[in-house]
């Protein structure tokens, strides 16, 4: 294996599937009781870290450069665009240089005509290539047609109507706050806080057009800036709505989007007429100016002509007529602008009637030429930039906070927790691990902050995160309003700016109200600018079902279809306290190194469970690892926890969350059987933990799925699909939960999975 940079030792990697010794059946317990007991390792797929796609060789640790810093093969991050949102140019981190702007208009000397001309066709080459999905499409590389240059700091967005709003909100709220911890910090104290990779001046601009402002995105991106400039913190955003009167065929009612627009608390509005050049640029200019002063987010009304039809098979004769479109060609910015050219005597009609015709040949000649610009052409080439993958230097990241915890640290460690860490603290739950978890990244990762419903003043409605805004303070640990899209967006933003958001959806039935943001918002943003842009984050949901007599089905959701759908979308369920650090690490690490977008899944019915077997067995609970353990200990992404139970040899049982407890339990009474079995944790529900997966099933033969999702598109169905396709040819059952919401009371029983389900799953079974 080669050094990790900087001379820290890489730990090794971990042999076959994490197994634990707990006890060797009847040895240690006074009681009879058939206890986990080790298992061989199994062979390890090789794990290589692919090259990057800079040209720079080196890596420097991304957790101690600051919120600028992404990592080889990623640019700087900068702000929002077109479509998008856009901040100013980024000033450059001290390791890493801002990469040069591309050649364009406005870098040119007013009189190099030539240059202005190439500039002009470079950019009418991008265009081009990426309507034809060229291969060499600057931004996407022929994935999707989207605007954007990372030089430019335009980022590019999907089709999803608004949905890009909610990000540049969150995107200026980074902003404003990374500037203000620049003006608090020592730019000379390389252990002060982050410095900003933004000018101090820098806004976001978002554009969206009329029909968007009644869309759900667009409503919680409004009330989020205002309510956040209700409260008085700043965030420097402008919205810019192109209002032609259209939404495909449905027209925006007279006064309806003025109407609405103006009547947004906290977001001052502008307009202007947008097929007059001189009045929209003055107005512009002047937007601009004001959230650039005041920090404070506005809205520019520019109302404009549609010419053409929405998209090319958009026949607009269908619902306009004859002269609303002739109104509108007469209306054209473009011949306004001809026009004030001939009035200023700048050139004639002639002059520009020319210099039209010949620009429309030049891009019918450029269009000509990029339609035989290569394609991608292979599966790999298409999934490249969707989500890295670099194990190794996620371990090393992980390696490095445990020496800075062990080392130089130590001291402010033990501050933080008050004079006693939390592997001195003796055996804690689910719940207790995983706010010490968020304490630990907190202090490796001076970028953290950690945000949601009810997180910080209450601690959490478990009381997972309690603690964290007093030792932390409110910068890093902030209360959200109570909608699930703003909490993504702010993450989504957050992640842009350089920062490492974590945030919380209070129960998973509450994410899917706000999914678009995961699936067409974080999962889509490295794949769309091959990583040119990206928005680490790591999303906490707790979730899952058998909360006893609370909440029904909105506190008891037990469907992550939505999640496992998702392109690039890490999800980590953690079920034993001793797993649930190692696995928060990794997705940390990954957010840093990679860009990577992970659902930390937390069981509820497990936060404060303390017994497996009997009451006060204390058998659930697991001690912290000290921080000179964190890189023996760690957990890649995708790599299950198997447990013998018996002799191991007759049936394995692959679950995940509550089906790991239940599982354990089962096994026990079916080891009193004479019944040896393996129970397989998956950990990581997507991607699958497929190399641990199949040589545990192989190992018996016998495969007995737990699921405590849904029969109809829950995990279960994944686990058969992969052991089919890998060639399994043993014999396999499911136990799931019914295809049902999950109802109030001792009725969720008749629907869930149960411990006897499992055992008479797995009698019959073996029975075969």
């Amino acid at each position: 294996m080669p050094d990790a940079p900087d001379g820290v030792a890489l730990p090794p990697p971990p042999a076959g599937p994490v197994t634990y010794r707990v006890g060797a059946d009847g040895t240690a317990e006074p009681v009879p009781r058939h206890q986990p007991t080790p298992i061989a390792p199994g062979p390890v797929p090789a794990v290589t870290d692919p090259a990057p796609a800079s040209a720079d060789p080196a890596f420097t640790d991304p957790a101690s450069t600051g919120p600028g810093h992404t990592g080889p093969g990623d640019v700087t991050p900068a702000g929002a665009a077109d479509r998008g949102a856009v901040a100013g140019t980024p000033s450059a981190p001290a390791d890493r240089p801002v990469p040069a702007p591309a050649t364009g208009p406005a870098e040119r000397p007013p009189g190099d005509r030539d240059a202005w001309e190439q500039a002009y066709a470079e950019a009418a080459r991008d265009v081009l290539s990426g309507m034809v999905a060229s291969a060499r499409d600057p931004i996407a590389g022929g994935r999707h047609k989207v605007f954007g240059r990372a030089d430019l700091a335009v980022v590019p967005t999907t089709s999803t109507i608004a949905s890009h709003l909610p990000r540049a909100v969150g995107l200026g709220l980074a902003v404003e706050r990374l500037r203000r911890i620049d003006t608090a910090g020592r730019r000379d104290d390389p252990a002060g806080p982050p410095r900003s990779p933004w000018p101090r001046d820098a806004i976001v601009v978002c554009s969206f057009g009329d029909a968007s402002v009644n869309h759900a995105s667009a409503t919680a991106a409004f009330n989020t800036a205002g309510w956040y400039d209700h409260t008085g913190l700043r965030i420097p955003v402008l919205f810019v709505c192109e209002d032609n009167g259209l939404g495909i065929s449905v027209r925006s009612p007279d006064g309806w989007v003025e109407r609405t627009l103006r009547a947004r608390p906290g977001v001052r509005y502008f307009t202007a007429d947008g097929t007059d050049p001189v009045a929209a640029y003055a107005v512009a200019a002047e937007a601009a100016g004001w959230v650039r002063r005041h920090r404070r987010p506005a809205v520019l009304h520019l109302r404009t002509v549609r010419l053409l039809g929405h998209a090319g098979a958009d026949a607009e004769r269908a619902y306009r007529s004859t002269a609303e479109i002739a109104a509108d060609e007469a209306r054209d910015p473009v011949l306004a602008t001809a026009r004030l050219l001939v009035e200023a005597g700048v050139a004639t009609g002639e002059e520009l009637l020319a210099r039209y015709d010949e620009r429309g040949w030049q891009v019918r000649r450029t269009a000509e030429e990029v339609l035989d610009e290569p394609k991608l052409a292979s599966p790999a080439e298409v999934v490249a930039p969707l989500s890295p993958r670099r194990p190794l230097r996620v371990a090393t990241v992980v390696a490095r906070a445990a020496q800075r915890a062990a080392g130089p640290d130590a001291a402010s460690r033990v501050e933080a927790f008050g004079g006693k860490p939390p592997e001195l603290a003796g055996p804690l739950t689910l719940a207790q691990s995983i706010n010490a978890a968020l304490a630990d990244g907190m202090l490796s990762h001076p970028e953290l902050a950690v945000f949601g419903e009810d997180v910080a003043a209450k601690g959490g409605v478990y009381g997972v995160t309690k603690g964290l805004r007093e030792r932390f303070g409110a910068a890093r640990v902030f209360d959200t309003l109570l909608d699930e899209t703003s909490v993504l967006g702010l993450g989504l933003g957050a992640g842009l700016a350089g920062m490492l958001p974590v945030p919380e959806i209070q129960y998973l039935a509450y994410l899917h109200n706000a999914e678009d943001q995961l699936r067409g918002e974080a999962a889509t943003m490295q794949f769309f600018s091959q990583g040119a842009f990206r928005n680490p984050m790591v999303v906490r949901v707790p979730g899952l079902a058998y909360q006893e007599g609370f909440g029904g089905h909105f506190h008891n959701d037990n469907s992550v279809a939505v999640l496992r759908d998702v392109p690039g979308l890490v999800v980590a369920v953690p079920a034993r306290p001793d797993d649930a650090a190692p696995l928060l690490r990794t997705c940390l690490a990954a957010a840093v190194v990679d860009g990577t977008v992970s659902v930390f899944l937390e069981p509820i019915a497990l936060y404060h469970t303390r017994d497996l077997y009997e009451p006060g067995d204390g058998e659930w609970m697991g001690s912290y690892a000290e921080p000179g353990a964190w890189a023996a200990g760690h957990v890649p992404i995708g790599r299950a926890r198997v447990y013998g139970v018996g002799s191991a040899e007759d049936i394995t049982i692959v679950t995940f969350g509550n089906g790991v407890r239940m599982s354990l339990r089962a096994a026990s009474a079916l080891a009193d059987e004479g019944i040896g079995s393996r129970v397989v944790d998956l950990r990581w529900l997507a991607p699958l933990p497929v190399a641990d997966l199949i040589r545990e099933a192989s190992a018996t033969g016998r495969v007995l799925v737990v699921d405590e999702t849904r029969r109809s598109g829950g995990v279960g169905e994944g686990i058969l699909a992969t052991l089919v396709d890998a060639g399994y040819v043993g014999a396999a059952r499911r136990v799931a939960a019914v295809d049902s919401f999950v109802p109030l009371g001792p009725a969720a029983r008749q629907v869930l999975v149960s411990e006897d389900a499992i055992t008479q799953g797995a009698r019959t079974l073996l029975a075969r």
